[in-house]
């Protein structure tokens, strides 16, 4: 089993101002209407609810709006008509970019899409251009202190196929999109606390930037996360520290 995740170099992170923070909300309460709408109300019986559920606890969005947005899911009063469309495109240097959208109205987003990729030095790509670059994965992140040797012995029995000890001691284990659901009973069965459990989009390959570079495909990223549609940005780029 490998050592190494290419996990911490591909993650767009940043700062979360209020603002950034209500269009979070607004994001992931739409991923909970549709996963609602689709699977139903209990999360035990619906994945895709119960991995929306956990988004919203890690931007802390309060329990009564998760709540109102799993009624309006189920027939409570929403009659928007999402639709989930994922997007390619490239950034600056050749940069691989996934867009995932949820929307209700396509001839709204492409255009929205279109405007902050040229803007900021980028394009949309045809479909299968650049998602051949990235392969569907599941990931669980466990905080610090976390029994490492324990959390290995059952990602290895469970069929995870990544881990990596970070230098603050938290752990992230990989998987197989089709492991996901067996990987996280294994370590729910075992009380073993996971921080965070999602579906990711990970690349195979990587495109070294210099800082300078890497400047200007987040501030692309940043660009289309701003757009109410775009639920989640995936990119191939790794920066060195700086």
């Amino acid at each position: 089993m490998s050592g190494h995740s290419k996990w911490s170099t591909i993650k767009h992170k940043k700062a979360k101002t209020d603002h950034q923070r209500g269009k979070q909300f607004s994001k992931v309460s739409k991923e909970i209407i549709m996963a609602a709408k689709i699977g139903g109300a209990d999360p035990e019986m619906n994945p895709r609810l119960r991995l929306a559920i956990q988004k919203a606890k890690s931007v802390n969005m309060p329990n009564d709006n998760v709540k109102r947005a799993i009624q309006r899911g189920i027939g409570g009063g929403d009659d928007s008509n999402y639709e989930e469309v994922m997007f390619e495109g490239y950034g600056p240097n050749g940069v691989g970019l996934i867009i995932e959208t949820l929307t209700d109205n396509k001839n709204r987003t492409v255009p929205n899409l279109k405007h902050a990729l040229s803007k900021n030095g980028g394009s949309l790509a045809t479909k299968g251009a650049v998602s051949y670059m990235f392969s569907k994965k599941g990931l669980f992140v466990f905080p610090p202190e976390s029994p490492d040797e324990k959390i290995m012995e059952i990602a290895s029995d469970s069929g995870a196929d990544d881990i990596d000890i970070k230098d603050d001691g938290s752990i992230e284990v990989m998987c197989e999109f089709e492991n996901f659901e067996t990987v996280r009973v294994a370590f729910e069965s075992n009380e073993i606390v996971v921080e965070n459990a999602s579906i990711e989009m990970i690349p195979d390959n990587i495109v070294q930037l210099t800082l300078e570079q890497a400047e200007k495909i987040e501030k692309l990223i940043e660009a289309l996360e701003e757009d109410d549609d775009v639920q989640d940005v995936y990119s191939n780029y790794e920066a060195p520290d700086e």
